[in-house]
């Protein structure tokens, strides 16, 4: 009888089943590593090359992240860097033997002559690394997945988070000493104090951008109002003040409005061109004109607008990471808060716990991503109903104490005008006609204000109120025939000629051509 061979190299049908299991050895270039170590050992040139791209955890082998962390030490002190010094901060951590000792330091510097092309050999080792870490990562989220009790939403946010902590090489950050993080501040303070301007992002309101120093990273900044305010008006000046005027990347999520009726606002605000013109499109042709070169630098800004509706924290945070990597996007605009929702699969909760939990979340995203956040919010209706000044206080925030809490500045948005109230409540008592206020109403790292600005309705922007500012300049500014005026044809009210001019001369004794602040 003729023999059937059944060995599995042979067994072709079955060979799926029964071949043997591949072994798996994590990715590592544990060659490369002692190349680099080596280098860095004999050449300070290859410790500057390469001490900002790999980090202890990138090496694979235990005994070159002790080294590691030996080079690393002795260069935050600002000590020399070769064999002997490497030797001695071993022995001061208790990892000399552990390291390998003297003998495998010396194989290391005799490993190589130079420090040549140690960047790229530097950046193989990182990408073990990063492949070492979406092997542990996708681990993770396999066991998570078959864990029935875990909410599929927030294992999708969780397993984003990991991969863009990847992407940023930043996995697990671990706990620092206060060592390192007082290097870390000095460092920061340097550069501020060596940076001409704002420590934070700028936002174009220069009283607003003193007392904060710019909108500074990993903060949540809420905006409230009552709706008519000019909620979405003054965060598009500011989006427009830092995009266009500064060039700064800036990201805005509309859930109230469209991306195209964002766009036309701005539009406005930068050709003067009033509102209503650009909706019917009846322009003569030097406004088109007009409208073709002004709009110009708004179509080259780093501007990017999301406009999807009824949009969950997740998404939000998955879209604002990819922004982030892709971009650089250094402050991001949510209009507003309680059109969002908290995602996810869970009931039970009411709208308060829900907003609370957006709260806590735009939070934890701005120190996530290290960038401002500028949430928009409502207002209840008891500023409406409170007798005498309308200014809203923090006990007006709409639906949830959570947002205060959670919030590195709360802000208001208050225009007397609105109510029909002509004159400030101050010893002045000077007109409120197109003016607003800035109420800083809490601020966890500096002071409180209330900050006039001005207020252009017919364009849909807030601008600088400067002194000088008065109804007699709006009225003359609109009737001067000057084409290059932000004002254009709008018909915002004035007071009577002669009320406007004695109220000029006596207040401000300006020359009448004195040019409005854009």
């Amino acid at each position: 009888m003729e023999k059937i061979a059944t060995s599995p190299v042979y067994n072709k049908q079955n060979s799926n089943v029964i071949s043997l299991e591949k072994g798996k050895i994590p990715p590592q270039a544990i060659d490369l590593e002692e190349v680099v170590l080596g280098a860095m050992m004999i050449d300070k040139k290859g410790v500057d090359e390469i001490i900002d791209i790999l980090h202890p955890d990138a090496f694979y082998k235990n005994s070159h992240k002790l080294i590691y962390e030996a080079i690393f030490k002795l260069f935050e002190n600002t000590e020399a860097i070769d064999l002997l010094t490497v030797s001695n901060q071993l022995k001061k951590d208790g990892n000399f033997e552990k390291a390998g000792g003297d003998y495998y330091l010396i194989q290391l510097t005799q490993r190589v002559s130079s420090s040549a092309h140690i960047e790229f050999h530097a950046r193989i080792i990182l990408q073990k690394y990063i492949q070492r870490s979406l092997i542990k990562i996708s681990a993770e989220i396999i066991e998570e997945a078959y864990d029935e009790s875990v909410d599929v939403f927030d294992l999708l946010d969780s397993a984003e988070a990991k991969l863009y902590e990847v992407t940023q090489g930043n996995i697990k950050k671990s706990t620092e000493s206060a060592q390192s993080l007082v290097i870390q501040a000095k460092n920061r303070i340097q550069e501020i104090s060596n940076r001409e301007g704002l420590s934070g992002v700028p936002s174009g309101f220069d009283k607003l951008d003193e007392l904060t120093s710019g909108w500074q990273p990993s903060d949540l900044i809420i905006v409230a109002a009552r709706p008519g305010m000019g909620k979405t008006a003054l965060t598009l000046s500011m989006a427009r003040n830092i995009a266009v005027g500064q060039g700064i990347p800036v990201a805005f999520f509309s859930l109230e409005m469209s991306s195209v009726q964002l766009i036309t606002r701005l539009i406005s605000s930068e050709t003067g061109l009033s509102s209503e013109k650009l909706r019917t499109g009846n322009l003569e042709k030097h406004e088109w004109e007009q409208l073709n070169v002004k709009v110009k630098d708004l179509e080259k800004a780093p501007l990017f607008i999301d406009d999807t509706p009824s949009l969950s924290i997740f998404d939000l945070r998955a879209k604002a990471r990819r922004l982030a990597s892709q971009f650089g996007i250094k402050l991001i605009v949510i209009d507003y808060l309680q059109l969002m929702t908290a995602g996810g699969t869970q009931k039970g909760g009411n709208r308060e716990q829900e907003i609370s939990t957006i709260s806590r979340n735009l939070k934890a995203l701005a120190k996530e991503l290290n960038v401002p956040v500028i949430a928009l919010s409502q207002l209840s209706r008891a500023v409406e109903t409170r007798g005498g000044s309308k200014r809203p206080l923090l006990s007006d925030l709409r639906e949830s104490g959570a947002i205060e809490q959670d919030a590195d500045i709360v802000s208001f948005i208050y225009r007397p005008e609105y109510y029909k109230i002509e004159e400030w409540d101050d010893e002045e008592r000077s007109p409120t006609e197109g003016q607003g206020e800035f109420i800083v109403a809490k601020h966890r790292n500096g002071g409180l204000e209330n900050i006039r600005l001005k207020f252009i309705g017919h364009l849909g922007k807030f601008d600088n109120l400067e002194e000088f500012d008065s109804p007699f300049e709006f009225h003359s500014k609109m009737n001067d025939g000057d084409d290059d005026n932000e004002f254009g044809s709008g018909n915002l009210p004035s007071p009577s000629a002669d009320e406007a001019f004695g109220s000029a001369m006596n207040d401000f004794n300006q020359d009448d051509d004195s040019d409005v602040p854009f």
